[in-house]
């Protein structure tokens, strides 16, 4: 299944899920992660068809080199996984901008008045480090106005799925107190639960934007469309470093 997002064009976002892809096995079906070892006929195919949702080809897209930073780059020109980033923004109607993820928050933002869009791959870590902030920053740089900005939040690992140590909490803890709203208790006293994506919520309304669409999307659970990488782990479906589905959620202009 797939997410659009009620405040951006239908036809100039996608969050897609893991189903309507050529991939088969634990990758199925629309598997985007190249250091999987899925075949790479497949992946090729399943890029295909996610840019020819935006009727463009995998040449029209900028993807991202993705770790758990907070460096935002700008799109001048397609690029395919070189440049080592977890945000990007563009001002080209050529190029589509993507992120891939497997329970770390997808954000596509637009500022469609002044011709600026911006992606963010927001885990815990990458939140915690200012990948938002940064995204937003450089697309105020390239001329958008915070007003008019309209940000989404992706299918992620919902607060009911995502238990976290206690020195987990204490890292956003010392960042701030009032990061204590983005958790609940957990399975013992050592154990909460956290809110990734009101996390990522949070962080846009503090930066004062107010078009904000929430999916609340769990990735976790089994048979939900989603590709999950805690959910592969518990399932002991990983048996090589980085061997696991993403999924992909792409903007253009």
């Amino acid at each position: 299944m797939s997410y659009i997002a009620e405040n951006l064009p239908a036809d100039k976002h996608c969050f897609f899920g893991s189903e309507g892809g050529v991939s088969g096995g634990k990758y199925t079906s629309l598997n985007t992660n190249l250091s999987s070892l899925d075949s790479g006929d497949n992946l090729r195919r399943n890029f295909e068809i996610i840019s020819g949702y935006f009727k463009k080809t995998p040449e029209n897209m900028f993807t991202l080199r993705q770790s758990v930073s907070n460096i935002a780059v700008e799109a001048e020109n397609p690029s395919w996984f070189k440049i080592a980033a977890d945000g990007a923004v563009t001002t080209d109607k050529n190029i589509l901008l993507g992120v891939k993820t497997a329970d770390c928050a997808p954000v596509l933002m637009a500022d469609y008045k002044n011709g600026v869009i911006g992606v963010a791959h927001a885990g815990w870590r990458g939140a915690y480090k200012g990948i938002v902030e940064n995204v937003v920053k450089m697309m105020l740089a390239k001329g958008a106005e915070t007003k008019n900005i309209a940000a989404s939040i992706g299918p992620c690992m919902q607060q009911a799925s995502f238990e976290v140590k206690d020195d987990m909490r204490q890292v956003l803890l010392d960042l701030s107190k009032n990061n204590s709203v983005y958790f609940s208790a957990g399975s013992d006293d050592s154990h909460f639960y956290f809110d990734l994506s009101g996390y990522v919520e949070g962080k846009l309304r503090n930066l004062g934007i107010e078009n904000i669409d929430n999916s609340r999307i769990d990735t976790y659970p089994l048979q939900n469309g989603y590709f999950s990488y805690r959910r592969n782990t518990h399932l002991n479906l990983i048996t090589a470093p980085r061997d696991y589905p993403t999924q992909y959620s792409c903007i253009c202009l």
